[in-house]
């Protein structure tokens, strides 16, 4: 049996919940989720919206690649903004982040908690002087900025993207995920590098990004003076490495302009690929396995199956995958995000066409 078709067939279990914390009323509370590419963002975020209990969360994802993914395994997507069953409402960040955060504000309903996934080759601090630096300083209260970090994939490489720095640099918790995935030795040694970049960095170890809540809910760690300080381009210099902090002015202007400057420097590109047709299930399980470009660092999607009638999540980081099933909630089709260093899209391209039927 292959890998594909074994994974059609298995459900994953619901995690546990956890004991929600007191969230103080001064302003409404933010966090930040950060990470590398396949870290497991989208996992923990999950993980609070499913634990969350009576809190009522807003959450905002902002996705990398030209179709919104994330989006469609929260929740059914309408326009920008959508609400849950449970009464969360998640927003995309289309039109920008203040923007954004102003629609969660100025609806009528309360809402407890604001969480931003923020994408995977994404620098942090713009959006925390979005928060610290704007008129949102009066009206929100940035709580924590958790750095998911993988385990299994994280080596020195990752330093040669500036954001992954950045992402564990700015961490006010470092979630070391995928833990059960590797040795006790390769975890000592992430470890090692995560407190090379960051000196006293407050670590915890995931599973399947499981965490209780009160450790990273409401725990008031974000250092608002440091950032918010005259002098905060000098206090950064000193503590984190001499990076450049320039575009601190006009900050929801210059956060898009910043991303997209990391990404060029960075060398990543997003292949976005969309077909009407379903995939043969041996032939795409072969380019996945023998012909996907190395570079590639994280994979995700909605795919269709000629010999399934169900939907199936995809979900690629590093040498790993795994596919969940459910019903369709729209016609079937194919939609899948291939994000690395230098990809040839054309050549993606080819290989997924000769995956059709």
């Amino acid at each position: 049996m292959s890998r594909i078709i074994e994974l059609m067939m298995t459900q994953l279990t619901a995690p546990t919940a956890n004991i929600i914390p007191e969230i103080p009323k001064q302003g409404m509370p933010v966090t930040i989720i950060t990470g590398f590419l396949g870290s497991g963002k989208t996992t923990l975020l999950n993980q609070i919206l499913q634990n969350k209990q009576d809190l009522k969360v807003a959450v905002l994802v902002n996705e990398f690649g030209d179709i919104n993914i994330d989006s469609q395994l929260l929740v059914s997507v309408d326009q920008d903004m959508v609400e849950l069953s449970n009464g969360c409402i998640c927003c995309t960040i289309n039109d920008g982040l203040v923007d954004a955060v102003y629609r969660v504000l100025e609806r009528e309903e309360r809402i407890d908690y604001l969480v931003i996934e923020t994408t995977g080759v994404a620098d942090p601090l713009p959006i925390i002087l979005t928060f610290l630096g704007t008129e949102l300083r009066d009206l929100t209260n940035v709580d924590s900025i958790l750095t998911v970090v993988d385990a299994e994939t994280f080596n020195e490489k990752h330093f040669e993207s500036e954001a992954a720095l950045q992402q564990i640099t700015y961490g006010d918790i470092i979630l070391l995920n995928k833990t059960d995935l590797v040795t006790p030795d390769k975890l000592q040694e992430v470890e090692h590098f995560i407190h090379d970049v960051k000196n006293g960095a407050r670590i915890l170890h995931t599973q399947y990004g499981e965490v209780a809540l009160p450790l990273i809910l409401g725990v008031g760690l974000t250092p608002k003076d440091v950032y918010i300080s005259g002098d905060k381009e000098d206090t950064h210099a000193s503590e984190h490495h001499h990076h450049d902090h320039e575009h601190h002015k006009n900050h929801d202007h210059h956060h898009h302009e910043h991303h997209s400057h990391h990404l060029e420097n960075d060398g990543f590109v997003s292949i976005s690929f969309q077909s009407d047709r379903p995939f043969d299930v041996n032939k795409f399980e072969d380019f996945l396995t023998e012909e996907m470009p190395q570079d590639v660092f994280r994979a995700k999607g909605i795919l269709w199956f000629s010999d399934s009638d169900l939907r199936h999540i995809f979900q690629l980081s590093g040498p790993r995958y795994n596919l969940h099933a459910d019903e369709w909630s729209t016609s079937p089709k194919n939609q899948v995000v291939f994000i690395g260093r230098k990809l040839d899209a054309r050549e993606i391209h080819t290989q997924l066409n000769k995956c059709l039927l």
